[in-house]
């Protein structure tokens, strides 16, 4: 049998988090490594504990999620923890920054609970959690906010069948609606993706969607 993966609970409204430790906790797989209601105390929980994933709130006390989060994943972080941020869709706008910040996907709060058990378990493979569902609203309801790097999409290393690609990932859709909609095989799309990620020296198909925002690739 493999070790269960052991998950950090971070957020500060008690009953929420008492509901996500009791599902992740009734899984065989699955082991709740700690708790916490604030996001400092979630850096150094983490930091302790080295948990396979933190479940992350954004908005919390003494520090929020989007700074615990770059604190513990972020681009300068040599040992980064994979975090997947768990948000309000009404109420966050800061889906985008906690992206940017390292984290390695965001679910809802009102997802169902297979859909945040399914969360953990990918994001503890390594591989990134961009929510089909609502990936398109989420991103696309702050673009407008996002100052677009400089240079053009024709700068980019990536042939034009890699750039189709990109943009249908920015677009949120997942490896088998973008076999579906280009015409070729999921085996195809994950060889794209690859190499859309190797090029572009990106670590996961999170920084692929906030790097397509970025230079002017998804609207």
């Amino acid at each position: 049998m493999s070790a269960p993966i052991r998950v950090l609970v971070c957020d500060d409204q008690m009953l929420i988090r008492t509901g996500l430790v009791t599902i992740i906790d009734a899984q065989p797989d699955m082991e709740v490594a700690g708790e916490c209601g604030d996001g400092r105390t979630g850096v150094d929980l983490a930091r302790e504990l080295r948990p396979d994933v933190v479940v992350m709130d954004i908005r919390m006390p003494v520090l929020d999620g989007l700074e615990a989060t770059r604190l513990l994943a972020g681009a300068a972080v040599p040992h980064p923890v994979k975090v997947l941020v768990v948000t309000t869709f009404n109420l966050d706008e800061y889906v985008y920054e906690a992206l940017r910040a390292g984290a390695s996907g965001f679910l809802l709060k009102d997802a169902p609970p297979d859909r945040l058990l399914h969360g953990i378990r990918t994001v503890a493979t390594g591989a990134a959690l961009l929510d089909p569902d609502v990936t398109r609203q989420l991103l696309g309801r702050y673009a407008t906010r996002i100052r677009p790097a400089r240079g053009a999409s024709g700068d980019l290393p990536l042939t034009p069948r890699e750039l189709e690609v990109l943009r249908l990932i920015a677009d949120g859709l997942s490896n088998s609606e973008i076999a579906a909609a280009l015409v070729i095989s999921q085996e195809t799309v994950k060889t794209f993706v690859s190499r859309i990620l190797t090029k572009l020296q990106l670590r996961d198909r999170v920084q692929a969607v906030v790097y397509a925002y970025r230079h002017g690739l998804a609207t």
